[in-house]
């Protein structure tokens, strides 16, 4: 994959770049401000991109606001955006446009290598790929809602990986369960909350998150 790494501290941009290529990717660009890295999302149009949330020069949300200006421009254009805290807005502008090809992580996901780069892939292929700490926020913020108190400790389990863009496959191999069994378990909670099943993953991705994401 042809990638843009925009980071302003060295030693992480350099690290994220020395990753990518040891996965066999190609980072064609890096840049250290908001505004080098619109310029560089222009210019290289790339498979994927990784974007800090805070960048020079304001240091408050340039790197988001490059990205989500580079996808205005170029729809669908994947962007994963990377966040020291989480951040549930950021979460949310960035998925507003529902057309998949993004991911928020927080900075100490990059420490598990394997678990980035798949993150970073599904991004590029047009998938989405949410923080399970975003997740579990989102879950605990919208405890109040009467439909998502029905679910079953499971249900939650399946939800809450589902909203990190996993597949039924990739579910159940985390929860040791069959895919018929997730399956079921997805069909259930989907009832349950309220909204329509769909075999496209990132529309099911969008939809648990946008329910997640009510007042």
């Amino acid at each position: 994959m042809r990638i843009v790494v925009a980071e302003d501290l060295y030693l992480l941009r350099d690290g994220l770049v020395r990753l990518l290529e040891a996965y066999g990717h190609e980072v064609v660009a890096t840049a250290s401000t908001g505004p080098e890295t619109l310029d560089a999302l222009r210019k290289w149009r790339p498979d994927v991109s990784v974007i800090d949330v805070r960048m020079p020069p304001t240091q408050s949300d340039e790197g988001l606001r490059a990205a989500l200006a580079a996808r205005a421009e170029l729809p669908g254009l994947p962007v994963l955006i990377l966040s020291q805290h989480v951040e549930q807005l950021y979460a949310r502008e960035l998925l507003a446009d529902g057309s998949g090809g993004v991911g928020y992580l927080l900075k100490e996901s990059v420490f598990d290598a394997d678990q980035f780069v798949d993150a970073l892939e599904r991004v590029a292929a047009g998938g989405t790929a949410i923080d399970p700490a975003v997740i579990s926020k989102l879950l605990s913020s919208g405890s109040s809602h009467r439909r998502l108190d029905q679910l079953t400790e499971r249900e939650h389990s399946v939800l809450s990986l589902m909203a990190e863009g996993l597949s039924n496959q990739a579910i159940a191999q985390r929860l040791f369960l069959s895919e018929s069994a997730v399956s079921k378990y997805t069909t259930s909670l989907f009832g349950k909350l309220g909204i329509t099943d769909d075999d496209n993953s990132n529309r099911r991705v969008l939809a648990v998150l946008t329910y997640l994401n009510k007042p």
